[in-house]
């Protein structure tokens, strides 16, 4: 590609980052307010709630719905995502996984996007707009493009 779309690219990153983690969280928390509250369909699309305290539908419900707020604000980015994550890989092996191989047969393509999802948040971190760079500063530095890193000499 063209030195300028690079250096494009590059400066637009975190803030792409930023709005596909504003996204998924924002998804993510609709679906555990929907079980949690009745909201927007209710739960599982049926009306209704999760009953309080039910395992596993009742946890997972709170998890997304706080981890997906979490996610959103870029607060606690990185632990929230994992969590979400991990919920979600759960969910998958252990409602759909058994049903058929595949998410398309097993109704499990949710679980798996989300899962995917949350990790690469966790992996890339909240990009910009992130309240933990409000709170905790910048701690992460910003690795140099690999056409200006100088070459190792170990």
């Amino acid at each position: 590609m063209s030195a300028p779309l690079d250096a494009f690219l590059q400066r637009c990153t975190p803030h792409v980052l930023a709005v596909f983690r504003v996204v998924v969280g924002l998804l993510f928390a609709c679906h555990g307010a929907s079980s949690l509250f009745g909201v927007l369909g209710g739960a599982m699309g049926q009306g209704g709630t999760v009953p309080t305290g039910s395992w596993p539908g009742w946890y997972a419900a709170v998890i997304q719905l706080a981890g997906g707020l979490l996610v959103i604000f870029g607060l606690g980015t990185r632990p929230a995502a994992l969590l979400s994550s991990g919920s979600m890989a759960y969910a998958y092996f252990s409602t759909h996984q058994g049903t058929a191989l595949w998410p398309i047969q097993n109704g499990g393509e949710a679980a798996a996007m989300f899962a995917w999802a949350f990790l690469l948040v966790f992996f890339t971190g909240p990009g910009a707009w992130a309240l933990d760079r409000v709170f905790f500063g910048a701690r992460t530095r910003t690795a140099a493009p690999a056409a200006q890193q100088e070459p190792s000499t170990v």
